[in-house]
């Protein structure tokens, strides 16, 4: 099977069931940028020298292409996903057992940061960044056709993960916090 297919070259993309639409259709704008999104953990991951967290962010890529992959599903009758992409509450409930862990170890937040700090940290600002960006496009769609209300909770809640992992590379790496 060769990796093109020429069946895009005229702006038109073929979502799961079968249905052509638009490359610029908001359900493609909306996988697109959680494909973006995982794209930056895999680069934010080469920098990870702690294995539970490289380990989370490999977990939270694989929630990604689930994700991704029920965006792009438009079968009629809501047909039951594969069980590689079901996506139950309990994965927003994970992000926010991983958030209250990681935040154990700062020291409390009084202040907005300015993103960045070393190299770890900065990808997963980075990442941040793009994580807020999906979820706009989440919502967007949302508000033309109906989006499951965890997809949108899960989206939101790794924006918030991904600040504190950030926080904690940072403080890994003996990286201070630089207020704004």
């Amino acid at each position: 099977m060769k990796i093109y297919t020429r069946t895009g070259d005229a702006g038109e993309t073929g979502l799961l069931g079968g249905a052509r639409v638009r490359k610029s259709a908001l359900r493609v704008e909306a996988y697109g940028e959680i494909d973006e999104l995982n794209a930056c953990l895999g680069l934010a991951a080469v920098c990870l020298g702690d294995t539970g967290t490289a380990d989370l962010v490999t977990r939270i890529q694989r929630d990604l292409f689930a994700l991704s992959a029920r965006i792009a599903d438009v079968r009629a009758g809501g047909a039951a996903p594969p069980d590689k992409t079901t996506f139950p509450e309990g994965q927003v409930i994970a992000l926010e057992a991983a958030i209250d862990a990681a935040e154990e170890a700062l020291p409390a937040l009084k202040t907005f940061l300015l993103p960045g700090g070393g190299e770890a940290g900065a990808r997963l600002h980075l990442a941040r960044t793009v994580c807020r960006r999906a979820e706009r496009r989440l919502v967007a769609l949302a508000a033309q056709e109906e989006v499951p209300s965890v997809f949108l909770a899960y989206l939101n809640r790794l924006s918030d993960l991904l600040f504190v992992l950030a926080r904690s590379a940072n403080a890994r790496a003996g990286i201070p916090e630089v207020a704004w």
